[in-house]
């Protein structure tokens, strides 16, 4: 279960919207919420006549402390009560004091607006949002601006969620299957919320039809059996009296971007008991960075749906890093 949340906010009634998502992850879990709010160098100038803008120390003072007022404000709304909150307050660009809170505070998942306080131009992806989603260590469940998480009613007003899982059949494509299921089980207690796994299969462009029946047949086998292992493990780890239902699916598209487009699509166009609630891929699948990097399908589907967003980094690829960080430092020691 995710522990510890790190929710970012600016300000702005965009980035405040996920709070309610963060709340309910955190009652589920018993977590905190480390919210921050970054106040840039930049937002604490002052000009002299002709002179360049200058930063000063009581300019820099003024907006922390108004900083610190906002999230002692914000700390005291109805949803987060009965909720561990920890506010911070930092001096630095955004993505950096993001980045580096994640091994600070111990954060396991990030929830925040693709669009925050300066509109599309700043939390938009290819800023801030797409830095952290970039290099994030963590999950990141990002939600679109004034698109609120969709929840379902069924008997008895239980509540539940449903979650759209792609994969291609490698192992970094699953990766994102357990994260997902946590986030329904916390969105669906006390109900029984859905994984859903679609594989994308990628036809070539000329195939025969006993080719493509083989392709198929070769992901139904290994879909089956990947969610018998996982149903047991769900058991094990998340609620062992209600896991999250698990179905599956196949998906034939010449490109695997316009497959699970379209896959949402068609649920957004179906009836309510088939709609999806939210999407969940790893940023990387068996074609590594060439295949499923964010610029390339990822962020294509991101860009082409409004669905809420659960994007998670394979743990080979964060190993890589690590090890990347560590001969650095090995190379360069005067710098750690």
């Amino acid at each position: 279960m995710f522990q510890r949340l790190l929710v970012p906010l600016d300000g702005s009634l965009h980035a405040e919207q996920v709070l309610s998502v963060a709340a309910e992850v955190a009652r589920a879990s018993g977590g905190t919420i480390v919210m921050i709010r970054v106040v840039e160098p930049s937002q604490a100038t002052v000009t002299y006549g002709a002179m360049n803008p200058m930063i000063t120390s009581d300019a820099i003072e003024h907006h922390l402390n108004h900083a610190s007022a906002y999230l002692e404000h914000i700390s005291l709304r109805s949803e987060l009560a009965g909720i561990t909150v920890d506010p911070r307050v930092a001096l630095g660009h955004p993505a950096t004091v993001l980045l580096s809170a994640l091994d600070e505070f111990g954060i396991d998942l990030v929830i925040m607006s693709s669009q925050g306080h300066t509109g599309i131009k700043r939390w938009i992806l290819g800023s801030i949002a797409e830095k952290i989603v970039h290099a994030s260590s963590v999950p990141v469940f990002l939600l679109r601006a004034g698109v609120p998480l969709h929840v379902h009613l069924g008997f008895g007003e239980t509540r539940f969620v449903r979650a759209l899982v792609p994969v291609d059949g490698s192992p970094r494509s699953l990766e994102s299957v357990v994260p997902a299921a946590t986030l329904v089980a916390a969105f669906s207690a006390p109900g029984q919320g859905e994984i859903h796994l679609t594989q994308i299969v990628a036809l070539p462009e000329e195939i025969g039809e006993g080719q493509q029946q083989e392709l198929i047949h070769e992901a139904e086998q290994h879909l089956q059996s990947y969610c018998e292992r996982l149903q047991e493990q769900l058991i094990a780890n998340l609620r062992p009296d209600l896991p999250p239902k698990l179905t599956w699916s196949i998906t034939l598209d010449r490109d695997i971007a316009e497959g699970i487009i379209k896959t949402v699509e068609q649920s957004e166009r179906a009836t309510q008991e088939d709609v999806w609630d939210l999407l969940a891929l790893t940023t990387h699948g068996q074609g590594g960075l060439p295949q499923w990097t964010m610029g390339s399908i990822a962020q294509r589907v991101l860009r082409a749906t409004t669905l809420p967003l659960l994007l998670v980094r394979p743990a080979d690829m964060l190993a890589q890093v690590e090890q990347e960080k560590e001969r650095d430092a090995t190379l360069n020691p005067s710098d750690s």
